[in-house]
């Protein structure tokens, strides 16, 4: 047999394994019915922790206080009468504050005009214009990273451009959005730019390194180089993964791509005063209203960054509605409250969905049961008398395992931290190094839990283009990214430890 077909059919292995695993996914019952066991399961567990006893005592980092609380949290059971109590008093409460329910009510307003009137799609056509076809995935995969630094702004926008961009191609729609969504997701940790979470994440390692040294700590740009260089060179793993692996699995796709007309340009032009006029009256100017008031900051801890979603909002819909007029698809108010409404009403699924999911969030909460396993395998591996590379490693698949259960970056780290960074100071392991291992194993499973508050909407993407797709058909699509992400950057972060590479300028602890 020759080399060439040896590879054909492990890849040929390959794709039966995924396709199996989506398979099998598929048919497991509909989400919201998956959610209502989980709930079910967590009730149930719940009480029985509880009639244990089960209890966990450590230190966390209060990120609002910014102090360190020694901390005792017991299993509540959800069977007793003040569970009971909660399970019947918090439904309304915990749809209303699950966070993603907000941000897509208010983000779609905008976003569906644009893409009603047609803005989004001439938007792609643009790109596939320009970009060279073969750079179309890690443009897209980056894109996805950069996104980060807009919040969750890359969920609702990216994940369906990457979608009708492989489309306009004659790709595969669905790898677009496998490939969007891991760059949104899978890469969420690192950026070539500062991020509203760098803010809080080293915040919170500073109380921990005080625990230490009081008079030391890390600051923004604590893990800069390693983010820098950990977006690039995951973008490329991406790509190779997604052009490699992915999107040959998933074959040639049944459907005529609507290929670019010739008449955008005019309602482009439109769309562009739009945007000019919206950020030039709001960001632009000194003294803007979305600027800091007191420093004049538009990014970091300012009015734009804290209204980015209803910006983006904002944005599409003016945009939206200038492209409209220029391209004859929006004549009236008429039109543009018919195309919001049809948005709206697509969303009805995954508004179920989400109130499903924020029950077994809040549940799960409630009977701490996270965080007894949290601090527990947390414990584990701190008791390991092993070498600082064999605990890093470690690290990361610790924080990889408990990413499935808490898919949020920022309550993991204010558990870990006040146990994990005095740590690995003892082993003259630097703060900002074990920051950049955290950042590792926080990201890559994002795609492929239930949990992760965006999944739903994923799901809901990928069915515009099959119907027939599930939770089982996106964790097919996705396992090789979080598989090949985890073994590929826990490398790239072993090697920068052992070579003694700095990971960011301020990452020297100092005083």
């Amino acid at each position: 047999m020759s080399a060439g077909e040896s590879i054909r059919e492990r890849k040929t292995l390959l794709q039966r394994l995924l396709d199996g695993i989506e398979i099998v996914g598929n048919k497991v019952p509909h989400p919201a019915v998956i959610f209502l066991i989980l709930c079910a399961l967590v009730i149930v567990l719940s009480h029985l922790f509880y009639m244990l006893g089960t209890s966990v005592t450590y230190q966390i980092i209060d990120p609002q206080t910014h102090q360190l609380v020694t901390q005792t949290t017991t299993a509540n059971s959800l069977l007793t009468a003040e569970g009971i109590r909660f399970l019947f008093t918090s439904t309304v409460r915990n749809f209303m504050s699950f966070t993603a329910v907000g941000v897509i009510l208010v983000a779609m307003v905008g976003v569906g005009l644009a893409e009603e009137a047609g803005l989004i799609g001439a938007l792609i056509r643009m790109v596939v214009r320009v970009a060279p076809p073969s750079t179309i995935t890690f443009i897209i995969v980056l894109a996805g990273i950069l996104s980060s630094i807009a919040s969750d702004a890359g969920y609702l926008v990216l994940i369906p451009l990457g979608a009708i961009a492989f489309y306009s191609l004659g790709r595969h729609p669905l790898a677009g959005i496998a490939a969007a969504f891991a760059g949104v997701s899978a890469v969420f940790g690192v950026n070539l730019l500062i991020t509203p979470t760098d803010g809080i994440l080293t915040e919170i390692a500073n109380d921990a390194i005080h625990m230490v040294n009081p008079a030391m700590s890390i600051d923004l740009t604590a893990n800069l180089y390693f983010s820098a260089a950990s977006t690039l060179l995951m973008c490329v793993v991406c790509t190779i993964v997604n052009d490699r692996i992915v999107e040959p699995r998933l074959g040639k796709y049944e459907g005529t791509p609507d290929l670019l007309p010739t008449e955008d340009a005019p309602a482009l032009a439109y769309a562009l005063l739009g945007f000019l006029i919206v950020v030039g009256l709001l960001a632009l100017p000194p003294g803007a209203p979305l600027r800091n008031p007191e420093t004049g900051a538009l990014i970091g801890v300012s009015p734009f960054m804290d209204s980015i979603i209803v910006l983006i909002m904002f944005l599409f819909l003016v945009t939206g509605a200038a492209f409209g007029a220029g391209a004859g698809t929006i004549t009236s108010m008429k039109d543009g409250i018919a195309a919001i409404t049809k948005t709206f009403a697509g969303l009805g699924g995954l508004l179920f969905l989400f109130l499903i999911i924020s029950q077994f969030v809040a549940y799960f909460n409630y009977s701490n049961l996270s965080t007894i396993v949290g601090v527990n395998m947390a414990d584990v591996l701190e008791k390991l008398s092993v070498g600082p590379v064999w605990l890093l490693l470690g690290f990361v698949v610790i924080v990889a395992i408990l990413n499935l259960l808490i898919p949020g970056g920022i309550p993991k780290w204010a558990i870990f931290a006040p146990i994990f960074v005095p740590l690995f100071m003892h082993l003259h392991v630097s703060p900002a190094m074990l920051l950049a291992a955290y950042r590792v194993g926080d990201s890559p499973g994002n795609v492929i839990t239930p949990l992760m508050a965006y999944f739903g909407l994923i799901v809901v993407f990928a069915q515009r283009w099959d119907k027939s797709a599930g939770v089982g058909t996106i964790v097919a699509l996705m396992l090789p990214y979080t598989v090949i992400l985890y073994v590929a950057w826990t490398v790239v972060l072993l090697a920068w430890y052992l070579l003694g590479i700095p990971v960011g300028p301020g990452a020297g602890v100092h005083v």
